[in-house]
């Protein structure tokens, strides 16, 4: 993907300070909870009679550090939609990419994270297992997730790829699906000259001549399309759908900022929300921002929504098998060496807060 670039109410204050101490309670090893003294009493297990009588955190004293992809469309959507009246500071980052976000987070330069399934089951490989726990899930659409060839290509089909290069980005949704394709085609990937590249760099490899297919997603895929690009595949019908959000194990424990999490994610469904009854208006923020037409961006839009509308999830199980899958497809064609256990990446520690939010209005 590109290079990362400049930094990535409605929601009642007592809501989520509530939600946090239910979840807190919930789990008897999550570090100091915080409980509103207008809340209702949680199950008298021992371990929420001690969340309890936590005294409720600070939330003024917060700054959530949280990455947004491709461009700032949390910012200015929470903006947009009247979201941004937080009890905390929201600090936002843009990166080009998850895999990026994740590399930040192992650095300790966020506390929230936001990806495809892909980039987590690579960054758990890393030292301290990436320093992240995916904590939620939510689902959106899987459009823009595309091989192209260049204007003027004579190359019609995916099995004409063979031998040809390829670009795409590394440890993301395109190194998955591009394996996927290539496997569908009955090609291998070492059939393909595979050339891992950001997605800028990708686009303008495409655009010069440098790779003879590209496989992208995002603004790369709808800069492609302007500048001639064709579709030669689409992974929208390999794709689940799933996207997951990730924090720091540190952001995790402290429960102020747990809380500020727990809101943040509240939001973050409204925001999803306000996108369906404002298409026309996100369609035009959309096109102004990854300078596209307002009618394509509208299009897409609508499209997307009709085939995976975008909210948070809160089936833990499902989302974990299906990150699962996507690990053995990879362990099967050699990406990974080994089979990984992707439960061991997940947290349930907002598991019954995500509850609450998946179940209000």
């Amino acid at each position: 993907m590109s290079t990362a670039k400049k930094r990535f109410s409605q929601t009642i204050v007592s809501l989520f300070v509530l939600a946090f101490a239910a979840g807190c309670a919930n789990q008897a090893t999550t570090a100091g909870g915080a409980k509103s003294s207008s809340s209702p009493a949680p199950s008298p297990s021992a371990a929420a009679q001690t969340k309890a009588s936590a005294p409720a955190v600070d939330l003024s004293k917060v700054t959530l550090r949280v990455g947004q992809t491709g461009w700032a469309n949390l910012e200015i959507g929470f903006k947009e939609a009247g979201l941004t009246d937080t009890p905390y500071k929201l600090q936002f980052s843009v990166f080009q990419g998850g895999n990026l976000q994740l590399e930040a987070m192992a650095a300790n330069n966020l506390d929230l994270g936001s990806t495809s399934e892909i980039p987590p089951i690579f960054a758990s490989q890393a030292a301290n297992g990436g320093n992240f726990k995916v904590i939620a899930s939510f689902e959106s659409t899987t459009l823009n997730q595309e091989i192209v060839v260049p204007k003027g290509s004579p190359i019609k089909s995916v099995a004409e790829l063979k031998g040809k290069k390829v670009a795409y980005v590394n440890a993301t949704t395109a190194h998955y699906f591009l394996v996927k394709i290539l496997q569908n085609a009955g090609l291998s990937w070492t059939d393909v000259e595979a050339v891992p590249l950001s997605t800028s760099d990708g686009l303008s490899a495409l655009i010069s001549g440098k790779v003879d297919a590209l496989a992208s997603y995002g603004n790369a895929i709808i800069s492609a399309h302007q500048n001639g690009a064709t579709e030669l595949a689409s992974a929208k019908d390999i794709l689940s759908g799933n996207f997951l959000y990730e924090a720091t194990p540190d952001a995790i424990s402290d429960p102020a900022k747990h809380a500020a999490i727990v809101d943040f994610l509240s939001r973050l469904n409204k925001f999803y929300a306000w996108t369906r009854n404002n298409q026309q208006k996100w369609a035009e923020i959309t096109a102004t921002n990854t300078k596209q037409p307002v009618e394509q961006a509208l299009d897409t839009l609508k499209k997307g929504e009709i085939q995976r509308p975008s909210k948070i999830s809160s089936n833990f199980d499902k989302a974990i098998a299906s990150e699962q899958d996507v690990a053995d497809a990879l362990t099967s064609v050699g990406v990974l060496k080994n089979k990984i256990d992707v439960s061991a990446t997940w947290s349930r520690a907002f598991e019954e807060e995500l509850k609450k939010i998946t179940a209000a209005p």
